[in-house]
Order: C-alpha cells, then structure tokens, then sequence
C-alpha cells in the first residue's frame, strides 16, 4: 500500500511476470549447480532427485520419439520443469503463478513453435519440410495444383493454432487456480479447509498442466519426426 502510485509500484505491475519467472531460472539453476557440482558415483540426495527426474524426463520423452528422444530431452525437460515450478510457486505467500500470465504462456507456446520448425527443416531440409506442409503429394495428385495449396493452408493454419492453444490452455487454467486460491484465502480463519483444499487442487491442476504442455509439445515433434523416418 506505502507504494501504490509511485513508479515503484508501476514497474512492479509491468514487469511482476519477469520477475517472478526469473526467480524461478535462478532456483532451478540453483539446484542445477548444487547437484551437479560434485557428482559422485554414489550420489547425494539431491543428486539421486536430480538424477531420478531426468531419467524420468528421458523415459518419458523417449516413450514417444523413440530413439532420437533424447536430443529433445534437454528441452522438453526444462520445459516441464519450469513450467511446474512457476505453476506451483504462486502457493507460496507473496509470490506469484507467472504461467497464470498469458504473456508468459505465450513466451513458452512461441519458443516451441520455432524450435519445432527449425526441427522440421533440419531433419527433412527446406524443400523436404515445405513437401511435408503440401501433405506430401505424389502420383496424379502431385501434378494438381489444388490439393496441394489446399493441404499446405491447412498444415500452416494448424502450425499456427498450435502455440494459441498451448498459450490459452496453460494461463486460462492457471490463472482460474490463483483466483480459486485469493478467493478461498478471503474467507479468513474460517476459509481455511477451503483454502487447504483449493492448495491441493493447485498443486494437482499444476502438476497435470505442466505434463499437457509437455506432452503435446512432445506429440509435435514425434509428427515431425515420424514423417522424417518415413
């Protein structure tokens, strides 16, 4: 209240998202460098946490994309990673859920859609992957123009609503949790099962959005690849 209409407070509301994500790669980095520092064969409880969640990440990712799974690991990893750690934090007093930002959301949908089409031309090159956007033609169809553009409008308007729903699906619902909880926490005293039961369905909801934005950034890649191996 004491900075209410000062520039303090001004940059605070424009920039709160920044920060707050920010705190949360200086955590994880945190964490990164303590785990890793003095990696031994018989690990540290930290480093067997470590060590147990990227194995996990790896299973996971490599379930879907098979053996190339791992090159994507790093990414799609941290990707999870952070994504459930800023969806949690906002359970912590004074911090904030920066994914219940759509701004954010769409920072992390943006990143994906990219790194998706650089993925797409590395494995098939330019011409390979502009092909796999006209839905591969060949036969008599390949001498049709119609089909063709047809397929390639379709394959770009899907490139396109991928990010958006990535975007929308991940703040909407994030976002709907972190006024669940300022709800549940205006109650007072007497709102306090609410508010416990409201930071459970926080910690669930986050956890399996944090695994739905990984999982369908990981089902993009194994269409890219896929067809690739094909």
């Amino acid at each position: 209240e004491k900075l209410e209409g000062t520039p303090a407070a001004h940059f605070l509301h424009i920039w709160e998202n920044v920060i707050f994500s920010f705190i949360i790669v200086c955590i994880i980095s945190l964490v990164a460098y303590l785990a890793s520092r003095k990696s031994t064969l018989i690990p540290n409880r930290l480093q067997a946490f470590v060590e147990i969640i990227v194995g996990g990440l790896d299973d996971f990712v490599c379930g879907i994309l098979g053996p190339k799974g791992s090159n994507y690991t790093p990414f799609i990893g941290t990707l999870f990673i952070y994504i459930l750690v800023m969806n949690l934090f906002g359970i912590v007093p004074f911090m904030k859920s920066s994914t219940s930002s759509l701004s954010t959301t769409a920072a992390l949908a943006i990143c994906v859609f990219f790194y998706l089409q650089y993925t797409g031309i590395k494995e098939m090159g330019p011409l390979g992957y502009l092909d796999h956007l006209m839905g591969n033609p060949r036969g008599i169809i390949a001498f049709s123009i119609f089909i063709p553009i047809i397929m390639f409008v379709i394959h770009i308007i899907t490139e396109l609503v991928r990010p958006l729903s990535l975007t929308l699906r991940l703040g909407s619902n994030i976002l709907a949790e972190d006024k669940l909880l300022a709800v549940s926490a205006g109650f007072g005293i007497g709102g306090v099962p609410l508010l416990l039961f409201s930071m459970f369905l926080m910690i669930l909801s986050g956890l399996i959005q944090a695994v739905v934005f990984s999982l369908l950034s990981t089902v993009y890649f194994a269409l890219v690849l896929t067809h690739e191996e094909e």
